[in-house]
């Protein structure tokens, strides 16, 4: 389940301004001719990146997996070889001539769990049941086992994971702007994923002090939730006056209340100058900003909030803060073999 609230329908647009600040390969061969005028694979990367995003994760996975077991395998055939054995010999030998039978209880528990698709009564099956709970006792114990090698070998894994460079407003940021990893967060204030992500991101921060920042991006989603655009306006608003995270957090912790009396009273619970607030908010004068910053979501790829980008990786939706972790952990890693 994709915990994110997510567009109707989405246009995706060229960005006017700030041409740079979603990074690509830059290609300086023509792919066609418009009247001789060039256009280049550089041209074409803005309309298409948020297409291409989705197939590049695909390709990531796909070549993750096969250098998994690729890696799994070199690490046997070391160990094999450092033992005078095949590789199958090994496992045999390791693994498969260690595994006792299994137990009269065993089977009677997988045959209950299985009896109304089996049909038939447990004398019949039973020896099929007992081989078929070893083999997978069995390949439990080998991939456990290989496990135990990687753990014992040096192995220094380079693939890295499809990255989207998307740059961010240094008055929007919580921690170090310099931190070893960046999360860019495009969110909603009227989105209830983004609400309840909020906590996760706090934890996540609280966790990682100093190595993790935290840079917020609009992404108002104003087909379903009408107020969002007025909440990022108002959000800016309130950082014109030094209040911008204090203002964010009333917003995501009072969803319901974002119609203007909404905002001027959380602007009143932070003690903002009423008369400049409100101005700002009149004059919507951050409305060009939050639609560049929403336009930009949807070129890096972003379909639905919230989305996120660590370090230019990308992670979608409400998830759980072992998933921000693990990210956060490959990053740091990278970054410590990159210094040495």
């Amino acid at each position: 389940m994709r915990y994110v609230c997510s567009f109707f329908s989405v246009l995706l647009l060229p960005i006017l301004s700030n041409p740079q600040s979603i990074e690509s390969t830059k290609k300086s061969d023509p792919i066609a001719t418009v009247d001789g005028q060039a256009i280049t694979e550089d041209d074409l990367a803005p309309l298409v990146q948020g297409q291409l995003r989705p197939l590049r994760d695909q390709e990531y996975q796909i070549k993750k997996k096969a250098l998994d077991n690729l890696i799994s395998q070199k690490v046997l055939d070391a160990e094999a070889k450092k033992r005078g054995l095949t590789a199958d010999r090994l496992l045999e030998q390791e693994v498969d001539s260690k595994m006792p039978e299994p137990t009269d209880a065993e089977i009677n528990a997988v045959y209950a769990v299985q009896k109304d698709q089996i049909n038939r009564p447990l004398e019949e099956v039973k020896s099929q049941l007992q081989q078929n709970l070893k083999r997978a006792k069995i390949q439990i114990a080998r991939q456990e086992y290989s496990a135990r090698l990687r753990e014992q070998a040096k192995i220094a894994v380079l693939l890295s994971s499809p990255r989207v460079q998307v740059t961010f407003d240094p008055k929007r940021v919580k921690g170090n702007p310099k931190a070893r990893v960046m999360i860019v967060e495009f969110s909603d204030f009227q989105c209830p994923y983004c609400g309840q992500v909020e906590a996760t991101l706090k934890s996540v921060l609280a966790k990682h002090e100093g190595t993790v920042a935290l840079a917020f991006r609009d992404m108002p989603i104003s087909q379903i939730h009408p107020f969002a655009q007025g909440a990022a306006e108002a959000a800016r608003c309130a950082g014109e006056q030094g209040r911008f995270w204090e203002y964010h957090d009333l917003l995501f912790a009072d969803q319901g209340s974002l119609d203007r009396s909404g905002l001027i009273a959380k602007a009143a619970k932070l003690e903002l100058d009423p008369q400049q607030f409100e101005r700002c908010i009149s004059s919507e004068k951050y409305k060009p900003q939050v639609q560049q910053d929403n336009q930009e979501g949807m070129r890096a790829g972003v379909s639905g909030t919230p989305g996120f980008f660590i370090n230019g990786v990308f992670i979608s939706g409400a998830q759980p803060e072992a998933a921000f972790d693990k990210i956060i952990e490959e990053q740091l890693a990278l970054n410590t073999s990159a210094k040495n």
